[in-house]
């Protein structure tokens, strides 16, 4: 059992303590930004905060993560708990003490606020850690935002060495703040996206039954791949297909010799997701086959979907239950976004829990990816309670 000296609210007490110095230590990574793959301040910082903790740190795990390691007073079980911190490629229009210095770039997603609560839960445990008996794994990853993402090569760097169990959270601006939303199972979809590229003949607008045109045989191909989800799918598997792009010619009185399209495929099971690509490669092959042009499909496969373990994330609600009202604890309804936190819950299991950061009364109320997002930073009390929470939960067993 956990040595009784430990107690949650103390921890909370803690946490409430330095919440000033965490809500700096966004800003300062909200000024700052690093697209995925070039983050090399944010882990240095990140390094030099858990390295000041005591704690064991390896860094350029998988390329640019950073892993924390906090060994408890007494062997037992190991938690670990994971943050993103890369930014997006877009440009921060809030006015704001702490908008982006690094033009065309910014945390548009929330990912400083997941880093700066995770470094806050590693400073409250350290200082107790000769009370926990177990260990906990901070993971600190880079590039989650860029496909192949940052998850997988720091799991085939051993990251996940030891561990019984991940934990995870993420800011939602579409959730109201200190709102908590859990989902058992499947929770986020998988994300794969399509390249096609259909060479037909290209002629005189005036003669096109000389020519194999293909922006009618494209739009054709895009009408036909709308009908998958609703005649090839059953309708109790969610799924998404849809074309994003589609280039072909540039004068208006000629047909051109080729087009190109891409898209996204988006789905939860893996069967669903088998299908989809089959039944876009086949309707495809036969539509070009038939117009007697030719074909090139690139399928790209990229993010399986998050699937949260039952057991977990019946712990991770009852804790949360014990932290707020019940009514602030709900049942987040699964959406056909992406993230590659799915690739750790392929491994151990674990959750990813949904952290309300909407608050109209200070702006923060914009999507996220928007010029204008923004969240509420008490969000970072909140995750850090439910990693608090959960941790000793787990290690108490």
């Amino acid at each position: 059992m956990m040595i009784e000296t430990l107690k949650v609210v103390d921890l909370f007490d803690k946490l409430e303590e330095i919440f000033p110095e965490l809500v700096q230590i966004r800003r300062d990574f909200h000024m700052h930004p690093e697209l995925g793959y070039e983050e090399v301040e944010t882990p240095k910082k990140v390094a030099k905060y858990l390295g000041e903790l005591g704690l064991e740190v390896r860094t350029q795990v998988g390329g640019r993560g950073v892993v924390g390691i906090l060994r408890g007073g007494r062997p037992g079980k190991t938690v670990a708990l994971r943050a993103d911190f890369d930014a997006l490629p877009i440009q921060d229009e809030k006015q704001v003490e702490y908008k982006s210095r690094v033009p065309g770039v910014m945390h548009a997603c929330g990912h400083d606020l997941h880093t700066a609560a995770l470094l806050g839960v590693a400073k409250v445990l350290s200082e107790v850690r000769d009370s926990i008996e177990g260990n906990v794994v901070f993971i600190h990853q880079f590039a989650e935002e860029k496909h192949p993402g940052g998850a997988l090569p720091m799991i085939e760097d051993n990251c996940l060495e030891d561990v019984d169990v991940i934990y995870s959270a993420h800011v939602l601006a579409n959730l109201p703040y200190e709102t908590v939303g859990i989902k058992e199972g499947y929770l986020l979809a998988s994300a794969d996206e399509f390249e096609i590229e259909i060479i037909g003949k290209g002629g005189h607008a005036a003669h096109p039954y000389e020519a194999i045109d293909p922006i009618v045989l494209g739009s054709q191909i895009i009408m036909s791949l709308q009908q998958i989800v609703s005649r090839r799918i059953k309708p109790m598997d969610p799924a998404v297909v849809s074309v994003c792009t589609f280039h072909s010619g540039d004068a208006h009185n000629v047909i051109p010799h080729s087009a190109k399209m891409t898209g996204s495929v988006r789905a939860f099971n893996k069967e669903t997701r088998i299908k989809l690509e089959e039944s876009i490669k086949s309707i495809v092959q036969n539509l070009c086959d038939e117009a007697g042009a030719t074909v090139k499909i690139n399928y790209l496969h990229g993010y399986p979907s998050v699937y949260n373990d039952p057991v977990e994330t019946k712990r991770v609600e009852r804790v949360a239950k014990s932290i707020f009202s019940k009514d602030k604890v709900i049942k987040k309804e699964p959406f056909m976004a992406a993230d590659d936190f799915a690739y750790f819950l392929e491994k151990v299991p674990g959750v990813y829990v949904m952290v309300g950061g909407r608050n109209d009364e200070i702006g923060a109320s914009y999507p996220h990816h928007h010029p204008m997002f923004d969240v509420d930073e008490r969000a970072i009390l909140t995750i850090g309670k439910v990693f608090i929470s959960s941790v000793v939960d787990y290690l108490s067993e």
